[in-house]
């Protein structure tokens, strides 16, 4: 199978670490996110994928002629910011003649069994589910009185996406030119009954989105991942 990688994104939110380098490129525990993830991606069979690259795209293609990557990589090259599903879109024909294929946000480190992942007979697309901690403590009342505190716990009531998606190729006919695949075609394939789920309990998920992401990965990643 085949994957594809999102990496089109400029983290503003990481600056001054983005300041020359895309965000995907950034260092956790020794090695860049993506370096990560083409090391999980290999754990669970994938053995080529296409990095859907923007800013700074020249940053990952001289990482990889420095060292080879684990497994086969190749490029799609976004000229200007076109969202998720315009990078997908962009890329159609490197992935079109695939029967399925998965496809992860670049700037996620996880240890998700992909092989829980399937697509059902009527699914276009499935996407990967993960319960989270609150970030903030919670207050329990009754009435006017403060009964109990809980210190950031798990919000089993909710689901959240988990940005990584097993797809069929007939995702293309959903997908817009410009535009983010959460805002466009999921909601589109969710109200036709074509959208599946697959939840994930008690496996390592880190997004990096912040600073605070950074330091608290490097200290988490070598503990979860491999």
């Amino acid at each position: 199978m085949k994957a594809a990688i999102l990496c089109g994104g400029q983290g503003k939110r990481l600056r001054p670490l983005t300041e020359n380098i895309p965000k995907t490129m950034v260092q956790i525990a020794g090695k860049p996110i993506l370096e990560w993830q083409l090391q999980w991606l290999k754990k669970y069979g994938i053995d080529s994928a296409i990095i859907l690259a923007g800013y700074k795209h020249e940053k990952i293609m001289e990482f990889f002629r420095e060292k080879k990557p684990l497994i086969d990589i190749d490029f799609s090259i976004e000229n200007e910011p076109i969202g998720t599903g315009g990078g997908l879109k962009n890329a159609e024909k490197s992935l079109k003649g695939e029967k399925e294929f998965l496809v992860v946000n670049g700037d996620i480190l996880t240890n998700f069994n992909l092989k829980k992942m399937r697509l059902e007979k009527e699914d276009v697309a499935q996407l990967s589910l993960i319960q989270l901690k609150s970030p903030y403590g919670v207050v329990h009342s009754s009435g006017n009185k403060v009964t109990k505190f809980e210190e950031k716990p798990m919000l089993k009531e909710y689901w959240v996406s988990a940005g990584i998606y097993l797809m069929s190729s007939s995702i293309f006919n959903y997908l817009p030119k410009k535009g983010d695949i959460e805002k466009t075609a999921f909601p589109s394939l969710a109200e036709e009954g074509k959208l599946g789920c697959t939840r994930f309990e008690g496996e390592f998920w880190k997004p990096i989105d912040s600073i605070k992401d950074v330091d608290e990965a490097n200290d988490e990643v070598k503990g979860h991942i491999f």
